[in-house]
């Protein structure tokens, strides 16, 4: 039996695959490979001597790596960058790296939106709970309470502390530079509310004791001169102490003080 040795150019086509098998493996249509070509997302494939058109194994990879970074919301012309990043050619790695981070904090600032939502909304179905124990009697509060726990839960999902200080980090956020373990411990368990407005958020401290009104004003000192926060006012109210935070990355207080609050 005489056996037909491959040469490099029968192994440069088992190599390769026609759009039909790739739309296969990938999922997707034909007419969608078509898309990411025109887009510049996928390199223009090679053609067989009958017009066909023959990608490469490595495209099957490169169209999971576009699925994924659409999934975690990339717009197309960033998942054009980080994939020129990832040939070697194109956007330098730290410029890839930011375009990463910037969606990442696009992300915890809507999530934190939702946190503190979720936070007030506590509060007040607590205060709720109470003065239906007041006006219904001890059975009724009790089972009113019951529903109450069993809806919104035992505990309160907060942002861990490691990822609002990674957030502080990388925004270059002044934060960063205070003495955070005495400042913050003065506010740690404290109680507080935290609530959204159309240019930041405003947190309150049911709190005015010297502690407390000492760690905030080094907060506020700590922000003087710096880019990443617009402003940062401190009052004080009939109700305690006020933080007014200003800006764009305003959500990082509002995630600083939700966790704060919910440590031991």
């Amino acid at each position: 039996m005489v056996t037909k040795r491959a040469t490099k150019t029968d192994a440069g086509k088992a190599a390769s695959i026609t759009i039909g098998q790739l739309a296969k493996r990938a999922g997707v249509s034909t007419s969608m490979l078509r898309f990411y070509e025109r887009e510049g997302l996928l390199a223009r494939p090679a053609r067989s001597a009958s017009g066909y058109r023959l990608y490469p194994g490595s495209a099957v990879r490169a169209l999971a790596f576009i699925h994924r970074a659409q999934r975690l919301g990339f717009s197309l012309g960033d998942i054009k960058r980080l994939l020129a990043s990832e040939a070697g050619k194109g956007a330098r790695g730290h410029t890839v790296v930011g375009i990463a981070e910037q969606r990442f904090i696009e992300i915890e600032r809507r999530l934190t939106e939702l946190l503190v939502l979720r936070h007030e909304l506590e509060l007040f179905l607590d205060d709720l709970t109470e003065q239906v124990g007041r006006a219904a009697g001890g059975d009724t509060a009790r089972i009113y309470r019951q529903l109450v726990d069993h809806v919104c839960g035992h505990e309160a999902q907060r942002s861990a502390p490691g990822t609002v200080h990674r957030l502080i980090k990388r925004l270059g956020c002044a934060l960063a530079s205070v003495e955070q373990d005495r400042v913050f411990a003065a506010l740690r368990g404290r109680h507080m509310h935290v609530w959204k407005e159309a240019d930041g958020y405003t947190i309150l401290v049911r709190d005015r004791s010297a502690a407390v009104q000492a760690a905030l004003e080094r907060l506020v000192a700590a922000e003087a001169g710096c880019d990443v926060h617009v402003d940062v006012e401190l009052a004080t109210t009939a109700d305690g102490l006020q933080l007014r935070v200003r800006g764009d990355n305003a959500f990082l207080y509002a995630q600083l003080f939700l966790t704060l609050e919910a440590a031991p």
